[in-house]
């Protein structure tokens, strides 16, 4: 059974105090997927819509959606706020999702392509079914929505962001997480395709590589000796606050991110 709090390092480093809004996002409209609940996806919604971007919000949970988009649309004004459950493996759920989003707006100018699965299955145990949901969700869910906001932007001309959700286990190895780190390493590399052919029409793809951001699921998947193992390799002795890998999208949403495409940025204090 998981431990719903995992102990810190012996010596941690607490956060900084919560940074308020600046403003950066006046204006714009956004759509972030896996939104629901108190992980990075949500972390994203509240951050977005304090630097004043309205969000469509989606995610496969129809019940902890809803109540994101009340909480939301009470916190920050309903107008501001829309929501869609969405499954990213499905195409049509996505044209859905994103005609919601022009529909609601008549643009869209941030993408947020939060949406993964993951689990712990030392390869020679993984089945075939247990590979393809994880490639399917997070690598097949991110190509989906990357190639449903492309279109729309190309379209409609005015340019865009995009900001991919990968992991730093793309480029380290775990065991257990063979099909995991394969669907994020194909994250990156779609992170980097996509933004060359994007920069034609105006349109930045980067992405966000976080380490360890603690978050109810990611306990609810993971042993508390793991956990502790993760936390332990942490620079600071702590793990990320979802708001500090959402600030970090903020940034690359934000127009000072501006020369800036094809990037993956590391959200990380790990050792080197």
């Amino acid at each position: 059974m998981t431990n719903p709090h995992p102990p810190p390092h012996p010596h941690p480093h607490p956060p900084p105090p919560y940074e308020p809004g600046h403003s950066l996002l006046t204006g714009r409209h956004a759509v972030i997927t896996a939104a629901a609940g108190a992980g990075i996806g949500g972390a994203t919604a509240r951050r977005l819509l304090e630097e004043g971007a309205d969000v469509v919000v989606s995610d496969a949970h129809a019940r902890r959606l809803k109540e994101t988009e009340a909480e939301l649309g009470a916190a920050y004004g309903p107008e501001r706020v829309a929501a869609l459950p969405c499954d990213v493996t499905d195409e049509a759920q996505v044209a859905a999702l994103f005609g919601l989003a022009e529909e609601r707006h008549g643009r869209l100018d941030i993408v947020v392509n939060n949406a993964g699965l993951g689990g712990t299955t030392d390869l020679v145990d993984m089945t075939d079914a247990e590979w393809d949901k994880v490639l399917d969700v997070t690598l097949g869910g991110t190509f989906r929505c990357t190639r449903a906001a492309l279109r729309r932007m190309k379209a409609a001309g005015h340019g865009g962001v995009i900001v991919n959700n990968a992991s730093v286990v793309g480029w380290r190895a775990q065991k257990g997480q063979s099909h995991y780190a394969a669907a994020k390493a194909g994250v990156m590399a779609l992170t980097r395709c996509a933004a060359l052919e994007a920069a034609d029409f105006g349109v930045r793809v980067n992405a966000v590589a976080p380490s360890l951001a603690m978050h109810p699921h990611l306990v609810k998947v993971t042993t508390p000796e793991l956990l502790q193992e993760l936390t332990a390799r942490e620079a600071f002795g702590r793990y990320a606050e979802p708001w500090e890998v959402a600030n970090t999208i903020v940034f690359l949403a934000s127009g000072y991110s501006s020369y800036l495409t094809g990037e993956v940025i590391s959200v990380s204090s790990q050792h080197a």
